[in-house]
C-alpha cells in the first residue's frame, strides 16, 4: 500500500536525498538497457571464445529480451508486494551478480542461463524509474525527473554500440558485463538508503496467481520467439505457425483471466483509461521506431560501408549527442505546452529523420547521416516525455507502478514487432532488388548506375552490350551493396510511414490529458 503521509511530505520538499536516490535508480536502468546493445558489438568474439553455433548466437540477445519483457509485465504487482525501494534494490543487486556470472561463463549454455537471469532482474528496473518520477516529486519537478529517466532510457541504446565497440577493440568481451558491477553496487546502496515511496505488502507474495503467471510467461516468450524466428523460417512455416498459435491461445486466456480477477497479477483494465491507452499506443510506436533505427543504421554501416564496431558506434553517437543537447529544451517545453502539440512535433521530427534515411545510397557515410540522426535525436524526448505524462501523470498513485510496467512493456513489444518487420524485408527483398538493378543496368539506366556507383559513360538510356567476366566480377559486390541499401531504404520508409500514421490518435486525447504539466 502507499505510504500517503510520507508521499505528501515528499511531494512538498523534493530534497537532495530524493534526487540522489532517483538518479541512482536511473543509473541502474541505464545499465539494464545498455546491456542489450553493448553486447551486440562483441557477438563474434563471444562466439569464437565459447564455440557457439552460428544459428544459436543471437540467443545471447533473445534470452535477455524474453526475460526482460516477462519481468516488466509483472513488475507492477511485485512493486506492491515488496515496495519500490526493495524491489529495485534486490533487482539491481541480482542484475549485478548475474552480470558477474555472465563474465565468468565458460560455455554458452551457462552464459544463456545467466543472461536470462540478468534480463529478469533488469526488467523490473525500467518501469520503476518512470513511476518514481511521478511518485517522488511534486508536479513542477516531474518533467525534470521524467527527462532524466527518458534520457537514460533513450541514450543507452544509442551509445551502446560505441561503448561496446571500444571494449571489443581494447579489452575483452568479459568487460561488457564487468563494467556493470561498480556503478551497480553503488546504486544499490543509494536506492536502499534514499528511496522511499511506498510500503511493502509482503502477504501478496503468498497470493500470487501461478496460472496467470504461467500464461504471461508463455505468451510473452512465444511472442518474442514468433517475431524473431518467423522472418527466418517464413511466416507460413510449421514452426512459425505453431509458435503463433501458442502465443494467441495463451494471450487470449491471459487477458480473460486478468480482466476477471479481483486482484489481477497484471491489471489490464487500466487500458480502459483513454489517455493511458493513447500513451501506451505511442509508446508502442516509439519502440518500433527507436529499436528499428538503432538496428538498421549499424546494419547498413556494417554490411554496405564495411565499418567496424568502433566506427559504427562513433557515427551513431550523433543521435546521442543531439539528444543530450536538446534534453533541457525538451524538459522546458514539456512543462509549458500540452502533450498533443509536443507529441506531434516529436513524432514529426522522428519520422522526418526516418524518411531522409529512406533516401540513402551505398556511399552515404558520416556526413550524409548527420541530418537524419539530428532530427531523430531532437525528437526522441519530445516523443517520450509528453506521452509518459499522458499515460501516468493523472493516475491514482496506487496505479502508477502497474501503469508504468504496461507503458514500458508496450515499447518493448513495439520494438520486437518493428525488428520482425525489418528482418522480413531484409530477408525477402534483396534478391528482388538485385534482379531489378541488373535489368535496369542492362537497359542503360543512368540513375541506377549512379546509385550503384558506376561510371556513367556507358549508360545513355540505351541497352548496353554484353558484359565480360572481369566486369561481372567487379559489378557483383556493387550490385549486392546497392540491393542491400534499397532493402534498408524500404524498411526506413515503412517505419517513417507507420510513425506518421500513429499521429491519428492525437485528436482522441481528452481535454484533461492535453493540459500542460
Amino acid at each position: 500500500m502507499m505510504n500517503d503521509g510520507w508521499a505528501t511530505d515528499q511531494a512538498a520538499t523534493g530534497r537532495l536525498k530524493d534526487w540522489l536516490g532517483f538518479i541512482a535508480m536511473a543509473v541502474g536502468m541505464f545499465l539494464a538497457i545498455l546491456d542489450i546493445q553493448i553486447v551486440a558489438s562483441s557477438l563474434i568474439d563471444i562466439q569464437i571464445d565459447l564455440h557457439i553455433p552460428a544459428n544459436r548466437l543471437s540467443y545471447i540477445q533473445t534470452t535477455y529480451l524474453i526475460a526482460e519483457v516477462i519481468a516488466i509485465a509483472i513488475s507492477g504487482w511485485l512493486t506492491r508486494a515488496t515496495s519500490t525501494r526493495w524491489l529495485y534494490a534486490i533487482g539491481l543487486a541480482g542484475f549485478v551478480l548475474a552480470s558477474a556470472a555472465c563474465a565468468a561463463s565458460e560455455s554458452y549454455p551457462v552464459l544463456y542461463t545467466f543472461r536470462f537471469i540478468q534480463g529478469l532482474f533488469g526488467g523490473v528496473l525500467i518501469p520503476a524509474v518512470f513511476s518514481a518520477a511521478f511518485l517522488m516529486f511534486p508536479p513542477q519537478r516531474q518533467a525534470l525527473a521524467t527527462g532524466i529517466a527518458g534520457s537514460c532510457a533513450m541514450l543507452a541504446p544509442t551509445i551502446g554500440p560505441f561503448i561496446g565497440g571500444w571494449i571489443t577493440e581494447n579489452l575483452s568481451w568479459h568487460w561488457l558485463f564487468l563494467i556493470n558491477i561498480a556503478p551497480g553496487l553503488i546504486a544499490v546502496g543509494a536506492v536502499a538508503r534514499w528511496v522511499q515511496i511506498d510500503l511493502p505488502d509482503w502477504a501478496r507474495l503468498r497470493r500470487i496467481d501461478l496460472i496467470t503467471l504461467g500464461l504471461a510467461v508463455t505468451f510473452l516468450a512465444t511472442l518474442e520467439l514468433t517475431l524473431k524466428e518467423s522472418p527466418r523460417l517464413g511466416w507460413s512455416s510449421t514452426g512459425a505457425l505453431a509458435l503463433a498459435v501458442v502465443c494467441a491461445v495463451s494471450g487470449y486466456n491471459l487477458v480473460r483471466r486478468s480482466l476477471r480477477a479481483t486482484q489481477p497479477l497484471i491489471e489490464l483494465d487500466i487500458f480502459r483509461d483513454r489517455d493511458f491507452a493513447i500513451g501506451a499506443w505511442f509508446s508502442f510506436m516509439l519502440g518500433m521506431a527507436l529499436f528499428g533505427a538503432t538496428y538498421l543504421l549499424p546494419l547498413y554501416l556494417g554490411v554496405v560501408r564495411d565499418h567496424g564496431p568502433l566506427e559504427i558506434g562513433t557515427i551513431m553517437m550523433v543521435t546521442g549527442a543531439t539528444q543530450l543537447l536538446t534534453a533541457p529544451f525538451a524538459t522546458v517545453l514539456e512543462r509549458r505546452y500540452a502533450p498533443r502539440g509536443l507529441t506531434f512535433l516529436g513524432y514529426g521530427l522522428f519520422a522526418a529523420g526516418l524518411f531522409i534515411n529512406a533516401r540513402s545510397t551505398p556511399t552515404w557515410d558520416f556526413q550524409a547521416l548527420v541530418p537524419p540522426q539530428v532530427l531523430r535525436g531532437a525528437g526522441l524526448l519530445l516523443c517520450l516525455l509528453p506521452t509518459t505524462r499522458l499515460a501516468l501523470g493523472r493516475l491514482p498513485p496506487e496505479r502508477v507502478a502497474q501503469a508504468s510496467a504496461l507503458f514500458n512493456l508496450m515499447r518493448n513489444i513495439g520494438g520486437a514487432v518493428g525488428l520482425a518487420m525489418i528482418d522480413t524485408i531484409i530477408e525477402n527483398r534483396p534478391a528482388q532488388h538485385v534482379a531489378a538493378i541488373v535489368a535496369r543496368l542492362q537497359a542503360g539506366d543512368r540513375a541506377t548506375a549512379a546509385f550503384v556507383g558506376l561510371p556513367l559513360d556507358r549508360f545513355t538510356g540505351k541497352p548496353i552490350g554484353p558484359i565480360d567476366e572481369t566486369t561481372r566480377q567487379m559489378l557483383e559486390p556493387l550490385v549486392q551493396h546497392a540491393a542491400a541499401t534499397a532493402s534498408f531504404n524500404e524498411a526506413w520508409l515503412v517505419l517513417g510511414i507507420l510513425v506518421t500514421a500513429s499521429l491519428v490518435a492525437l485528436p482522441f486525447i481528452s481535454r484533461s490529458g492535453d493540459s500542460p504539466a
